[in-house]
């Protein structure tokens, strides 16, 4: 009896039958790649074939799945039939919990003489901490369409983030009489975190960290205003009007170094006779963009009330936590 056949996303092309198979299902599957879309994740993704797309908070992934139906005839493979699929997966995670869901559905399929009573088994794996468990009719032929869900549970200490992770998806496809065929695919990267999060508050959640978000200065009047003045004079990082993102970093040594590479000491005599005292420099010390690594004519430094900064610190904390921006995430600032 032959074994299993496995093929996965990035390998569209078919399994070869393996010598001494003498009945076998052989799979394919198209290779979804990622798209971001436009908006914070308040709104569902919607999907396109062979696409995921994705914001912040979700989703939506759709394959199509190829099953040829191959006996062994004189060393030969031939085709007895096909059944052809898709799979449409909608996943939504939360902003305040490491605990969400994702809907899934597996279309009727398109089916050629043995392609009819082809079943099929689902099966999820994640990682980075998150344990995936589905819920499906295992055995499902794909005569008729049927849907699932998997349920993700997460535990994070305070103070931490988990690795990147990502879905596993593996299908097992089996009729009577063949070997069993499986592929396998997988989801957009996301990562869980409780980094702010205490032994008495649990502010753990969940973000596709890829996707950029934006942090906005407006009311901030001197610290928008140096931002809008630095944009006129053609500095593009950070700007979400087609600008380079800026990308944060948690890093307390080295946002100290950056913000001493720019900031002088003291404010000039103008500054302070008007009581603008507080250096805020752009791109923000805490990012990997910040300091001296760009060129000068794509930072500034600003001179504003220590009031102001202060306000400005406490917008960019509220911002982090309810978007999940840790290390390394890209995001832009609007002004």
């Amino acid at each position: 009896m032959a074994v299993g056949v496995l093929a996965t996303a990035g390998a569209p092309s078919a399994v070869a039958a393996q010598a001494g198979s003498s009945a076998q299902l052989r799979v394919t599957v198209g290779s979804p790649r990622a798209q971001a879309a436009a908006g914070s994740g308040a709104v569902a993704a919607t999907c396109s074939i062979n696409k995921i797309t994705i914001n912040r908070f979700s989703e939506c992934e759709w394959v199509k799945v190829h099953v040829d139906v191959v006996k062994i005839v004189d060393g030969d493979p031939v085709i007895e039939g096909t059944a052809d699929f898709s799979v449409k997966h909608q996943m939504t995670l939360k902003a305040g919990s490491a605990n969400w869901s994702e809907k899934f559905t597996i279309s009727k399929a398109t089916t050629t003489g043995q392609g009819k009573g082809v079943a099929v088994g689902v099966a999820a794996a994640s990682g980075g901490g998150t344990k995936a468990s589905v819920s499906f009719p295992q055995g499902h032929t794909l005569d008729s369409a049927a849907g699932g869900s998997v349920a993700y549970k997460t535990t994070i200490a305070p103070k931490k983030i988990l690795a990147k992770a990502k879905t596993t998806y593996t299908y097992t496809f089996s009729k009577a009489g063949y070997t069993p065929g499986r592929v396998s695919y997988g989801s957009a990267v996301y990562r869980c975190d409780n980094y702010y999060g205490s032994t008495r508050t649990n502010r753990s959640g969940c973000a596709i960290p890829e996707v950029p978000t934006g942090v906005s200065m407006v009311g901030l009047a001197r610290i928008d205003e140096g931002i809008r003045k630095l944009r006129s004079r053609g500095g593009h990082y950070g700007d979400p009007n087609g600008g380079k993102p800026l990308h944060w970093m948690i890093n307390k040594t080295q946002e100290k170094a950056n913000r001493t590479a720019v900031c002088p000491r003291t404010a000039p005599s103008d500054m302070r006779r008007v009581g603008r005292t507080s250096c805020d420099e752009y791109p923000f010390a805490s990012t990997k963009e910040g300091g001296t690594h760009l060129p000068a004519g794509q930072r500034e430094i600003t001179w504003v009330k220590v009031q102001e900064n202060k306000s400005q610190g406490g917008r960019i904390t509220a911002w982090r936590g309810q978007m999940h921006v840790m290390d390394g995430d890209p995001f832009y600032v609007i002004a």
